[in-house]
């Protein structure tokens, strides 16, 4: 059954004109028949078509869920946004099919794109969400440069950096800071978070940075992977572990 979104419920409810048209033109329902509504934050609305208004569409609220969550802990993806901004809503719209909970946009020393349209890419998140049938949506955070923000629980950030690389930066660096791979640093049921640079990667202050607040380096394989991949495979990876 296909899911509506109307983020302020209350004991009537009326679907948006995007939301009624889809719901009354394209997927023709009318008077009596059943539909599925979230409010986004974890409520699923068993509801009854009362007005098949194309504008307005008016539904009655017969029965209200709340679905356990899909996955244990929480996963925040922070992203570098792409030259081509096609990659990076097509990452944001795979994370969130596969249940990221926070996406933070990073600007970064070496970000060819410094802006982005929030307005689409909120839409992305959120017809991905309803694509996926999922009643929490993820929160989408505005470009935020690297050095101001902020994030909580289990810290990582996967550079492309070689060991002889950061040599330079051996007095932030420790043993233990020492590239692992991802699946074996992720605890199950933490908060988590990654940190995924530009096409050209974190620069050095960067990782510096990163390192000196905690992030952990990280690998996520031995190929070389385009931004919006790395995404996905980071995202993926602490999903499974979980799951």
């Amino acid at each position: 059954m296909y899911l509506f979104y109307c983020p302020d419920i209350t004991t009537t409810l009326t679907l948006s004109e995007e939301e009624s048209a889809h719901c009354v033109q394209v997927l023709r329902r009318t008077a009596g028949d059943e539909i599925l509504v979230t409010d986004g934050v974890g409520n699923l609305y068993h509801c009854e078509i009362t007005n098949p208004h194309r504008k307005h569409c008016e539904v009655r609220i017969t029965a209200v869920e709340q679905p356990a969550p899909l996955h244990d802990g929480s996963i925040h993806i922070a992203l570098a946004p792409t030259k081509n901004i096609d990659r990076t809503e097509w990452a944001i719209e795979k994370c969130v099919e596969m249940g990221v909970d926070e996406i933070t946009l990073l600007l970064c020393d070496h970000s060819e794109r410094k802006t982005v349209n929030m307005e689409r890419l909120q839409k992305i998140v959120v017809s991905a969400a309803k694509q996926s049938l999922k009643t929490r949506f993820p929160k989408l955070n505005p470009l935020t440069k690297i050095n101001q923000l902020q994030t909580a629980g289990d810290k990582f950030i996967a550079h492309c950096m070689t060991e002889e690389e950061v040599l330079s930066l051996q007095d932030a660096y420790r043993p233990t800071n020492t590239k692992q791979a991802l699946q074996q640093l992720v605890v199950r049921g933490h908060e988590t978070a990654i940190l995924i640079g530009p096409e050209g990667d974190f620069s050095p202050a960067e990782v510096e940075w990163a390192v000196r607040n905690g992030y952990r380096p990280v690998s996520l394989g031995a190929a070389r992977l385009r931004t919006e991949t790395a995404a996905l495979v980071a995202c993926h990876t602490v999903i499974l572990i979980n799951s």
